[in-house]
């Protein structure tokens, strides 16, 4: 390596490194588009099965679990491929055209075996995205300004996932629900024109992937990794998070599919609506509060805290009203985690190589929990009605909380806490 190079990959990991206008414009539109295609049809999906095709939550757990198990599958190839490969924007686009067609397959083919064959796509596809996503983020801007890149993005993220929302509950509401699904169509194409803004020379592949600037060793042994006991505690608590809470706002679209027939669609948008106008705003308080030193771990915990309380309130209230109001918890709890838990598998990778890696990993563990909390709780729900239901949520949060405040370390180093505190002075 030139004494150049050295310098150049120096600047970029210190985030000194200038990127281009168009780059910054590029990954800005990316996140804002994904963020209806990152979601897919989730929740409006199981509207969609209950109020259309009358499915009962047994079978609609099945679907909802299957494109949790199907990420999960994929997560691990999906982080290696993302580490290894130089073509990270045309994976994102792969990934949202995918997502596309699945939604069309869902409204143009009725029957179970399509619904279940799409949801299988929307979870490969999903597996994709979000270590894509981030490395492309740590290539242009470095591993100095990833926290405040990665607050952008979720900020942003939520601002694209807030209109979304708001567009998809007109179009339930005056069109019919299928034209969700078309919305999601339009937004993958959007995302997929916004990656050719990036300059793919300005994203240094190395830092992408997790090494340090000037090193070409190889990434460390996947084994060697894995047994770090910060690492499979951060795992773990990621299931159990996601266990806890995936099915919450399924569970109470369903609930309102049944007691309010014709409003389900318009009051699940303006739940998303909240939740997501909150996330933009927990997003930047996030970076802003990394910025001036404050460690992960503090901030995570907030996030566990919230969704017993989330699980309680969804037991014992079921007016739309109240479920809008019980949102602004979920968009506090899903604002931490969009940032904290990038932020988290930087610090644990750092000088690896295998910061995608660990990304997939961390979207495997979201896939099982959120898969396990589906297909577990629907059938719980089928059995034992929606109070019960809610009230197991409930319990696993607890248990999730617990798991991380008495096992999971401050992965912040001092030197990285040294570098904050001036910067936010």
């Amino acid at each position: 390596m030139t004494a150049q190079q050295a310098g150049k990959n120096q600047a970029r990991s210190t985030g000194q490194q200038g990127v281009s206008a168009a780059s910054i414009t590029g990954l800005d539109a990316t996140n804002f588009f994904l963020a209806d295609v990152q979601g897919g049809v989730g929740p409006y999906l199981t509207v969609y099965l209950s109020g259309v095709r009358h499915w009962q939550a047994g079978p609609i757990g099945v679907a909802m679990a299957l494109a949790g198990f199907a990420a999960a599958f994929c997560q691990i190839p999906a982080g290696l491929l993302v580490d290894s490969t130089r073509h990270k924007r045309a994976l994102v686009v792969g990934a949202a055209l995918v997502t596309a067609l699945a939604c069309l397959l869902v409204v143009s083919v009725s029957g179970m075996a399509p619904v279940l064959a799409a949801q299988l796509m929307m979870g490969a596809a999903t597996a994709v995205l979000p270590p894509a996503l981030a490395a492309i983020s740590l290539g242009l801007v470095g591993r100095k300004k990833l926290p405040g890149r990665i607050s952008r993005n979720q900020g942003i993220n939520h601002c694209g996932s807030f209109v979304a929302a708001l567009l998809a509950g007109l179009c339930g509401h005056y069109w019919g629900l299928n034209w969700i699904f078309y919305l999601v169509c339009g937004s993958a194409l959007a995302s997929a024109l916004a990656q050719l803004l990036i300059r793919p020379n300005e994203i240094d592949q190395r830092i992408a992937r997790g090494s340090e600037d000037d090193s070409d060793d190889p990434p460390v042994a996947i084994g060697r990794l894995m047994t770090r006991r910060p690492v499979w505690v951060f795992l773990s608590a990621i299931i159990l998070f996601h266990l806890g809470n995936a099915a919450m706002l399924p569970f109470a679209g369903q609930v309102m599919a049944k007691s309010h027939p014709g409003a389900e669609a318009i009051t699940l948008s303006v739940c998303v609506i909240v939740a997501q106008f909150v996330m933009m705003i927990v997003a930047w308080g996030v970076g802003r509060m990394m910025a001036h030193g404050v460690g992960r771990k503090p901030i995570f915990l907030l996030a566990y805290a919230i969704l017993p309380l989330r699980g309680l309130l969804f037991a014992w209230f079921t007016a739309p009203s109240a479920i809008v109001a019980i949102q602004i918890l979920d968009g506090i709890a899903a604002g931490i985690f969009g940032v904290i838990a990038i932020i988290i598998a930087s610090d644990l990778t750092r000088g690896t190589g295998r910061f995608n890696f660990l990304q997939g990993m961390v979207a495997l563990s979201v896939g099982i929990g959120g898969g396990l909390s589906n297909l577990l709780g629907g059938y719980i729900v089928q059995s034992e009605g929606y109070h019960v239901g809610f009230l197991c949520l409930t319990a696993v949060a607890v248990l999730a909380f617990f798991f991380f405040l008495t096992l999971m370390p401050e992965t912040q180093d001092a030197e990285g806490r040294e570098q904050d505190a001036p910067r936010a002075a």
